[in-house]
């Protein structure tokens, strides 16, 4: 049984501070730690389980922050940028079951510890076949349309809410409170760790009952972005269109063609931002 990870940070145990989330920054190699052991205590649940293989994909930012000398041995790692499929590189249809660790809550939402949907401050919202959505449904779109259903989601209780909201019965583990954006009620990691691992293998003992998330094609993804230049940049890759002076879309029927553009966003839109000083 091959079961995959995609891990992000922001969901992570014990972590509030954006510079926790940043190389160089204050609080960021022991946020490293603490991903990778929110990683570990997942595939110790799969393998307990019965899984066979795990696969373990670093989701988040640079995709350079956990720690290779720190994962569990019986695991791989998919590292790095120039990801084409980013948050779901590596995951094809052989795997039995998609587990999302350290994830958070799509952009906008109340108590949503670092709340955001894809880039920090660049976009407002995302749509998917006109519906508001954030990274947990995007993933789990992904994974869909591979045929491999979501079993595990574990962040903080806002992404938990989202997740069973987007994906019905999904076994959730939340590891924070938020109060605010940048402010949460923490549980140890100790305790934290336990329940993820505890999840994990509930999930994949009940996996029978689990289906992959489906959304009928074709697929239209809207982005509403924080800045007229971004959406005047995205505009110009061949299929996408302005749909607005903010908001722009591209339809198709494959599914790794959005995860592919999402990538190009990020690209074009961090650039146009960076280079725009205060009024990116």
């Amino acid at each position: 049984m091959r079961i995959y990870l995609s891990v992000d940070m922001e969901g992570v145990t014990g972590l509030t501070d954006p510079e926790e989330m940043h190389a160089g920054l204050r609080g960021y190699e022991r946020g490293c730690e603490l991903m990778t052991a929110d990683a570990n205590a997942a595939i110790a649940g799969a393998y307990e389980a019965g899984a066979s293989a795990v696969l373990v994909n670093d989701a988040h930012g640079s995709t350079k922050n956990l720690r290779i000398d720190l994962l569990d041995p019986r695991a791989t790692l998919v590292r790095g940028p120039g990801k084409p499929m980013r948050m779901g590189q590596g995951l094809d249809a052989g795997h039995r079951a998609a587990m999302f660790v350290g994830y958070h809550a799509r952009a906008g939402v109340p108590h949503g510890v670092l709340n955001h949907t894809w880039m920090g401050k660049e976009i407002q919202n995302v749509y998917l076949n006109g519906e508001v959505c954030g990274e947990t449904r995007i993933v789990a779109a992904y994974a869909g349309f591979l045929g491999v259903p979501v079993a595990l989601v574990t962040g903080d209780e806002a992404v938990c809410e989202e997740a069973r909201a987007v994906l019905g019965d999904v076994e959730t583990v939340a590891v924070k409170k938020g109060v605010d954006k940048f402010s949460a009620e923490l549980l140890p990691p100790s305790v934290a760790q336990e329940r993820i691992r505890a999840g994990a293998r509930r999930a994949l003992e009940r996996l029978a009952g689990f289906t992959p998330y489906r959304v009928e094609p074709p697929y239209v993804l809207g982005v509403e972005w924080n800045s007229t230049a971004i959406a005047s940049a995205c505009g110009l890759i061949p299929g996408v269109r302005l749909a607005g002076s903010r908001h722009v879309e591209f339809a198709t029927d494959d599914f790794a063609q959005i995860m592919g553009l999402f990538g190009l966003f990020a690209m074009l839109g961090g650039q146009v931002s960076c280079g725009s000083g205060r009024y990116g």
